[in-house]
């Protein structure tokens, strides 16, 4: 099926495809194993479809489970009558069961089976992945490790460190990556020795600085792979051995400078300074960011001249605005004063720029500063107050009696953020009339600076603002009630649960029980364990995780399982385990269009669920809430400011799928608690790998994406399967 104008054809996606763990299936698989028959006649093993397989894989892993319940027993036969053949009892149900899903005959299902455990995230399932790490499949084995280091639980780290040394070099990766997801510190030296070798192959000396192919050459993937997993366990000696020879980078590849810079150690500075001269965009971005991580003061000179957006690519400048801002180098004013006042420049970068002169105290560019405190542009505005007090504060308060309230939310919440950082005497009075702000937005940027000039009746008006119609406001007074902790909290706290039971949103009641464990009293912990049975998901999830901390000795993982939310359309619809196209996603905006490939094999719910929303309208007419340059850009919230959702939870689908320039994924505050917000990454973030559920790919558009600032709003989502809807 070939593709309208303006998109290319469709990608039909098959069965075991490297990034894909779903497929189409025209066959039926060989029989499931199942227990013996009952004596009285040998009883047959009804074969499993692939597509029922599937289905079990995809309930299973939703309902956050490894096996349904058994079936009650069969009856009893009936005795045969005499001269008649006795009637065998029909074959035994099959019990969907992930474990014994593992030892099925056929290595893509055993594949999607451990993946499908791994997403599930409990211990019990560890035995069953662990005979997978033997399987004769590398592909399986491969998913073997990634969904251990999924599961997290460090005492398996023995298991997988013999597949470091697999014949395969994506097991070795693989193995690598489940190792860093889990945390296992001791296995760092095992994972250099495993990498070194590779950095000086064939395969990673031919990579440019920028490749992004995914997956690389084996020996590249399995590399880079390593280097991510040493990042994560932060062991810079192992490191360095991996990535460094004689003090240099074994190669200007992005990897290199991705794992130097995210490590964040100082013995790295004269090997960043190296790759700050590469010719590129991401691998001299790194070494910028990285240099400023460890605030290196001797790279100021280097940095300078990188803050010139005409003549360097955006992800650069970018990472030199963030460098320059964490080193604190005052020199950079000038040329960030003039970037932040040119209205032709990047929008994003004028951001950071205005941003970085703030945090450098720039009292030169100050009058620049209070020029952009009118600017047309709403964030930028923000951005102008916040820099601006953070300059002056002493006659940050003459500034504003000259001017008007700021007729967006935006600036008024910006105003909130900055009277926190004044005297009280200055203050108070204030933030007391932001109190009463007509847009509920603003109101808790006034309580956290309330709470932060410690003003003397806050308690007060927390535990009043508490029982507010707004579900995100009451969200934002849990979080700072656990924060003060006022007497009378615990109680109150408890009524702030049981009042947002009926919300479609569960922040408000996540947020109780968070607050509620910071006091720890008997009576919070029977509060918090009265949540494991709430009724959505993530917020069951966040009680166990707490009672985990507070009452190690009880079983919370267990007792919040199965999820109670229903699933987005039944596990067995054909279009989620057989999707014959992968639908293509159209966001249009004012400056341009954006498409991307969902990803239905990966993660088929998810994919369902934006769907689903697209063609409601959900998206029309939403603004950009968040840009960061260099990083992502994020929309899909309705209330613009970060706090919104479509009113449940989607469980994280997540896969080995990484995260390059252009990939889609859900934004999360916790584990399994993904709504309607979606992100778009601007250049490789490899820490969000294994993370975040990695939802689709823009095919088309970036440059779309590379100009979209906050504010900006989706004019439709359309979206095309096969017809236009």
């Amino acid at each position: 099926m070939t593709h309208p104008e303006p998109g290319p054809a469709f990608r039909t996606r098959r069965f075991g495809a490297r990034r894909g763990v779903l497929a189409p299936a025209l066959a039926v698989l060989s029989a499931y194993a199942c227990a013996s028959a009952p004596a009285v006649a040998p009883a047959k093993v009804a074969a499993v479809p692939l597509e029922q397989k599937l289905a079990w894989m995809l309930q299973l892993e939703d309902q956050r489970i490894l096996k349904l319940p058994e079936p009650p027993p069969a009856p009893a036969p009936v005795a045969p009558v005499k001269g008649r053949r006795a009637v065998p009892p029909p074959p035994p149900p099959m019990v969907p069961d992930l474990t014994r899903l593992t030892t099925d005959a056929d290595p893509r299902v055993r594949r999607r089976a451990a993946v499908a455990i791994g997403r599930v995230g409990l211990k019990d399932g560890i035995p069953a992945l662990t005979q997978l790490l033997a399987d004769t499949d590398t592909d399986v084995r491969q998913s073997a490790a990634f969904a251990l280091g999924l599961i997290g639980d460090r005492a398996s780290s023995a298991s997988l460190v013999p597949l470091l040394k697999d014949p395969d070099p994506l097991v070795r990766g693989r193995a690598a990556e489940g190792l860093g997801l889990m945390g296992a510190e001791d296995t760092a030296p095992a994972i250099a020795d495993m990498t070194a070798p590779l950095g000086r192959s064939a395969a990673v000396v031919a990579m440019t600085p920028d490749d992004e192919r995914s997956p690389a050459p084996p020996e590249a993937e399995a590399f880079k792979l390593g280097l991510f997993a040493l990042v994560r366990l932060r062991a810079y000696e192992p490191l360095a051995t991996a990535a460094l020879d004689g003090g240099r980078p074994v190669s200007p590849w992005w990897p290199v400078a991705y794992a130097l810079q995210r490590n964040g150690d100082a013995r790295a500075a004269p090997a960043l300074r190296h790759l700050l001269t590469v010719k590129g965009r991401y691998t001299p971005a790194f070494a910028a960011r990285g240099l400023g991580r460890i605030k290196d003061s001797t790279a100021a000179q280097d940095l300078l001249p990188l803050l010139e957006p005409t003549t360097q690519p955006r992800e650069v400048v970018a990472s030199a605005i963030a460098a320059v801002r964490d080193i604190g180098v005052p020199q950079a004013g000038p040329r960030l004063g003039q970037l932040a006042s040119d209205p032709a420049a990047d929008g994003n970068l004028r951001m950071e720029a205005l941003t970085t002169l703030g945090a450098l105290r720039a009292l030169d560019q100050l009058p620049i500063v209070q020029d952009l405190i009118t600017d047309d542009w709403p964030a930028l505005r923000g951005a102008a107050i916040r820099a601006a007090v953070a300059i002056d504060p002493e006659n940050f308060t003459l500034i504003l009696s000259g001017l008007d309230i700021d007729r967006h939310w935006m600036g008024r919440a910006a105003l909130a953020d900055a009277l926190g950082t004044l005297p009280p005497a200055v203050a108070l009075i204030r933030l007391n009339e932001l109190l009463n702000d007509e847009d509920k937005r603003v109101i808790p940027h006034a309580l956290r600076a309330l709470v932060r000039l410690k003003a003397p009746d806050v308690e007060k008006i927390l535990l009043a603002r508490l029982k507010d119609q707004d579900y995100a406001l009451r969200e934002a007074v849990a979080g700072l009630m656990g924060e003060v902790k006022p007497a009378d909290g615990v109680s109150a706290l408890k009524e702030a649960y049981q009042a947002a039971l009926p919300d479609a949103a569960y922040g408000a009641r996540a947020a109780a029980i968070t607050a509620l464990a910071e006091y720890g009293t008997p009576e919070a912990v029977d509060a918090i364990r009265a949540a494991l049975s709430d009724k959505d998901w993530a917020v069951r999830l966040r009680a166990a995780d707490l009672l985990t901390k507070l009452d190690p000795s009880g079983d919370h993982q267990h007792a919040i399982r199965p999820v109670p939310n229903a699933p987005m359309a039944s596990y067995d619809d054909p279009t989620l385990t057989a999707p014959p196209t992968s639908p293509h996603v159209f966001i249009e905006t004012a400056k341009g269009t954006i498409e991307f490939e969902l990803a239905v094999l990966d993660a088929p719910q998810t994919a369902r669920s934006f769907v689903t929303l697209a063609r409601k309208g959900f998206f029309n007419g939403l603004q950009v809430h968040r840009v960061v340059p260099n990083f992502v850009m994020q929309d899909g919230d309705p209330r613009g400011d970060g706090e919104g959702g479509p009113g449940y939870t989607l469980r994280d689908e997540l896969t080995e799928r990484p995260y390059l320039r252009g990939t889609v994924g859900m934004a999360l505050a916790r584990r399994d608690d993904g709504g309607s917000q979606f992100f778009i990454t601007h250049s490789p973030q490899p820490h969000l790998d294994g993370r975040y559920p990695a939802i689709g790919h823009v095919v088309n558009g970036m440059d779309v994406v590379d100009r979209i600032q906050v504010g900006d709003t989706i004019v439709r989502v359309r979206v095309w399967d096969g017809k236009w809807e």
